[in-house]
């Protein structure tokens, strides 16, 4: 759908910027917006790669385990169908480590191997899971310490002070997960 409504807003733009005059200020917008895009995609790719290479040290010593033995008694009251899953449970719990600092898009990859192996023990395909549903809700709610995408676009676009929104992030996202977790709580309980 967006395939083919964003083609038609670029168009009709040009067409009213021809007919009002405008062309100039669409071909300067459009060659700034360029600009733009490239150094946040820079920021985020140098954002990226740190904290990606981070995660793979961290992965060859011990503190992701630590991590994992501190993050499994909340994936066993999460997860309680995922009992006998343990590479399920390391995947989510390798997936909200990464939420948890802030690595976003890094972490998706490890997300969508999670949902992988959890649809492999799914009885019925075509639905999602009780684990699968509350491992969605988590991800969406995205509990973070260090919101690096967000601090990122805001270093991209010179703010005085990017990382002034670390509370209102911690906030935001924990108040979000919590109320997201009970709720996903009390629906799969009356769904059973």
């Amino acid at each position: 759908m967006l395939n083919i409504l964003w083609p038609i807003f670029i168009i009709l733009s040009v067409i009213y910027s021809i007919i009002s005059g405008n062309i100039e200020e669409v071909n300067t917008g459009i060659f700034n917006s360029l600009s733009e895009a490239v150094e946040l995609s820079i920021t985020f790719l140098g954002t990226i790669c740190l904290w990606s290479g981070i995660m793979e040290i961290a992965k060859k010593t011990s503190i992701i385990s630590k991590l994992n033995k501190l993050l499994k008694p909340f994936i066993n009251f999460l997860f309680p169908d995922l009992k006998n899953n343990e590479m399920a449970k390391q995947e989510i719990s390798m997936n909200m480590i990464a939420n948890i600092l802030g690595l976003g898009n890094a972490a998706t990859p490890l997300g969508i191997k999670a949902m992988q192996t959890m649809q492999k023990e799914n009885k019925r395909k075509e639905t999602l899971s009780n684990s699968m549903m509350m491992f969605i809700v988590i991800n969406t709610a995205s509990i973070q310490l260090i919101p690096t995408n967000v601090i990122a676009i805001r270093t991209s676009l010179n703010s005085q002070n990017p990382t002034s929104i670390i509370i209102p992030v911690w906030i935001a996202t924990i108040i979000a997960g919590f109320v997201g977790i009970f709720l996903t709580k009390i629906l799969i309980k009356k769904v059973r």
